[in-house]
């Protein structure tokens, strides 16, 4: 065939994914599904049948499945031995088309299973040993372990997570570019652990690996009006496995246990709503590399908690996802120094200053301005400020770990020189989501719109679906997300990011015998109350995934909380179907309603109460249709 004929007939697959994973180490499924893109210029092409090939990590065939005749590219079986803990294989596909041509044989995708069963894990939990006062921020632990490694290594694994938030370090380096890992979860349910490929962080002979822990959201303040610290413990703890194959075949394992040493550092204080503290004069220079002399550090204490509530996550992490930089620097009417960013967004403030030692630098943030000065009103009780003491001996270079800001502008107190653009720098934070829709028209004022929209979604996608970014709450309301799904669907691939919230909302129901809290994970801990709108995220949420991803196992699985919400929503209910009692938030932020009453809007609570019980039903019998199951939900 001629090469201008060869370019007209192009036929290839590509992008081979593995369920809705974005990275494929360390999943959590042995028997992921697999989904392919087909790219070809022949016309009206059509698959008529695949192929799969499967090889090991040194490149051996070790499957390959006959020609299977369907026209489907989308989530279709695995087709080998299930995958062990810690398998790794190169998947291959090529396709056939009605019209009798073959494309060649896919580039391999690599997917590696993570620790599958409680029993992989030989990690215990580890904590300082001291006693703290819980009851306010305290320093962050620093944490770490000398090992040796005696051979050429082929590769390593570092499977790791938190009861609190973690930055992991290997001979003087962080790993992996994950923030707040290993994110918010239901953790009475369930906890996220991550996999890192370490390989190319070890050596031959000593070596270190490490943490620095933060409060985060499992010991941190949550909530509004003061918020309640401690929901889920009173102790960080640390769990991690480091798992090495020398080129010989043999393993080393090391784990947390309590040969690991611990003390505390610069980092004095951190919080999610108040901000972080970081004194670098008290840096633990080369803490996490070899010879480091942990000599006065503590013994750690193993710590008992179970290990069946791990899971590998179905999202992606939080990362740093973009880096803004300031449009003006401006004094305020009382002679304060403020930095604009130019825009709304979610993260922290990276620094680079130059002082004399002890120099204290704040760092205020908010969202807007009023009467030409910083806005903290509307941040009701989170503070939102970051603090550095400068060590003081060159241009140091710092940005907080365990915190994030809702903020356009920042009030910057006490720089030792003359703030420059360049000392300052946004780092935009949330979940690493891969964009999939835009919009754009003729019209500026709506495409401003529209990128309004975008930038409120990307601040209130971190680790779960939230209200705000900024002040104390931060919560993940179920009617929220309710009412946004659609749109997060058609802006983000954000499948896996709430089919991870969903699950946590599944098991905070069995807790409330039915009824859907408002907040997903559940910290308000407030009597149950049947709410519409917002427990109807529990049937709506699923059946928007359903319908953008068209995958019915996402209505298997969510399937029993959907039935089981308008179940409880029916025993209510009884009286001619209506739903006509209990409170209801109704039209929530009806412009017509009084400031300080949102909830007493024009419309009645109760219609809309009722419409959203016929909405959810017809949902969850379609839902049923779509599995098979009419009879049985009928």
């Amino acid at each position: 065939m001629k090469k201008d004929e060869k370019e007209r007939s192009f036929l290839r697959v590509t992008d081979v994914c593995f369920e809705h994973y974005r990275k494929t180490l360390g999943i959590g499924h042995s028997c992921p599904r697999l989904s392919w893109t087909v790219t070809t210029t022949l016309l009206s092409w059509r698959q008529r049948a695949y192929q799969v090939r499967a090889y090991d990590s040194q490149c051996n065939l070790r499957g390959e499945t006959n020609w299977v005749f369907s026209s489907q590219s989308v989530m279709l079986p695995w087709p080998f031995l299930p995958l062990r803990s810690r398998e790794r294989l190169l998947i291959q596909v090529r396709v056939q088309g009605e019209d009798g041509k073959t494309s060649p044989w896919s580039e391999l995708f690599p997917v590696e299973a993570g620790l599958l069963q409680p029993e992989d894990w030989k990690a215990r939990f580890i904590t300082p040993p001291w006693e703290e006062d819980a009851s306010s921020p305290q320093p962050c632990p620093f944490i770490r372990r000398e090992f040796l490694l005696t051979k050429n290594i082929a590769c390593a694994r570092l499977y790791i997570t938190a009861l609190g938030v973690y930055e992991a370090c290997l001979n003087g380096k962080v790993v992996g570019d994950h923030v707040l890992s290993p994110g918010w979860t239901s953790y009475n349910h369930r906890l996220l652990y991550q996999t890192f490929d370490v390989t190319e962080m070890l050596r031959v002979g000593r070596n270190v690996v490490g943490a620095i822990l933060g409060d985060g959201w499992y010991r941190g303040r949550l909530g509004f009006g003061g918020g309640r610290r401690n929901i889920y413990g009173n102790r960080l703890a640390l769990l991690a496995q480091l798992e090495v194959v020398y080129e010989d075949g043999t393993t080393e394992v090391v784990t947390t246990d309590e040969n690991w040493r611990v003390t505390t550092g610069p980092l004095l204080a951190s919080d999610l709503y108040d901000g972080e503290t970081y004194d670098a004069r008290l840096e633990l220079d080369g803490w996490s590399e070899p010879g480091y002399n942990d000599q006065g550090w503590e013994r750690v204490c193993v710590l008992p908690k179970d290990l069946p509530l791990l899971e590998a996550p179905l999202g992606s992490p939080v990362r740093r996802v973009e880096f803004l930089s300031p449009v003006r620097i401006f004094t305020s009417p009382s002679g304060r120094v403020i930095v604009d960013f130019g825009q709304n967004l979610v993260g922290r403030i990276r620094l680079k200053v130059q002082g004399p030692r002890g120099h204290t630098v704040t760092l205020r943030h908010a969202e807007v301005l009023e009467n030409g000065e910083l806005c903290t009103r509307t941040l009701r009780t989170a503070k939102a400020t970051d603090v550095y003491i400068l060590r003081g001996d060159k241009e140091e270079v710092w940005e907080p770990r365990f915190t994030f800001h809702g903020f356009r502008y920042v009030e910057v107190n006490s720089w030792p020189q003359d703030l420059q653009p360049e000392d300052l720098q946004a780092v935009v934070c949330h979940s690493d989501l891969e964009r999939t829709g835009w919009f754009e028209c003729s019209n500026s004022l709506v495409n401003r719109f529209h990128e309004n929209v975008v930038w409120s979604m990307r601040g209130n996608f971190l680790s779960i679906p939230t209200d705000c970014p900024q002040r104390d709450e931060r919560l993940g309301w179920t009617g929220d997300i309710q009412l946004f799904a659609p749109t997060a669907a058609f802006l983000y691939d954000v499948c896996g990011f709430l089919l991870s919230w969903l699950w946590d909302l599944a098991q905070e129901q069995k807790d409330l015998e039915g009824v859907i809290p408002l907040v997903v994970p559940n910290v308000l801990k407030a009597p149950p109350l049947a709410v519409a709108a917002w427990g109807d995220a529990a049937v709506i949420v699923p059946w928007v995934l359903y319908e953008y991803y068209g995958d019915r196992e996402i209505l298997a699985r969510q399937f029993e909380s959907m039935r089981w919400w308008v179940d409880a929503v029916a025993e209510v209910a009884k009286e001619g179907r209506l739903w006509n009692q209990g409170f209801q938030f109704g039209d929530w932020l009806d412009p017509s309603a009084p400031p300080e009453k949102p909830h007493e809007a024009r419309t009645d609570p109760y219609l809309i109460a009722t419409a959203y019980f016929v909405y959810s039903t017809e949902i969850v019998a379609r839902a049923a249709q779509v599995l098979g199951l009419q009879k049985e939900a009928l």
